[in-house]
């Protein structure tokens, strides 16, 4: 969801960016040529139409419509993409801890790569859900679940986390194959 946002935010950056330059060129346009026509966009025309339009005409109707839904959309987006931090126990009144679902995946990354017969590991944390997905060569999933789903458990007990999320292990071994 934050990548919506963020391409989202980046087009809107550059049209306002691009309709700037425009109206920048444009100006400087009239300034130097008063009685020529404009060079790109052809605002007298566009004056002309829209003052032939009242508000209960419909493509004014329809304008309002479209920018609604687009805000509605927009708000939508923003509200999705909100902080996804993990929240921690407060140490004190007016003192609030959060960490970073990449900083707690990382924790118990090292953790479970540390771990004999882990060849590697992924791992994705939010404030809800850990998932390991681990690789061996030497065990199968029925010898390194246990030990990784202890591994990650005593992580999170370590850790002094507001709600514990819910662990998920998932060991890939040609041996299960």
């Amino acid at each position: 969801m934050r990548v919506l946002v963020r391409l989202l935010s980046t087009l809107l950056g550059l049209a306002v960016a691009a309709g700037g330059a425009l109206l920048a060129l444009e100006v400087g346009w009239a300034w130097w040529q008063p009685g020529k026509e404009p060079l790109l966009v052809p605002w007298p025309r566009w004056k002309t139409r829209i003052a032939e339009l009242d508000w209960s005409s419909t493509p004014v109707r329809i304008a309002a419509g479209i920018a609604v839904l687009a805000g509605l959309v927009l708000l939508l987006l923003a509200l999705g993409a909100g902080d996804r931090a993990v929240r921690m126990t407060d140490p004190a009144d007016g003192i609030t801890v959060s960490t970073s679902p990449r900083a707690l995946a990382r924790l118990v990354g090292l953790a479970v790569r540390a771990e004999d017969n882990v060849r590697g590991a992924s791992v994705t944390a939010s404030s809800r859900k850990v998932r390991v997905r681990a690789t061996s060569r030497l065990e199968n999933e029925e010898q390194l679940r246990p030990r990784l789903l202890e591994t990650v458990s005593g992580v999170l007990d370590d850790l002094p986390l507001q709600r514990r999320p819910k662990v998920s292990v998932v060991v890939d071994s040609p041996k299960d194959r």
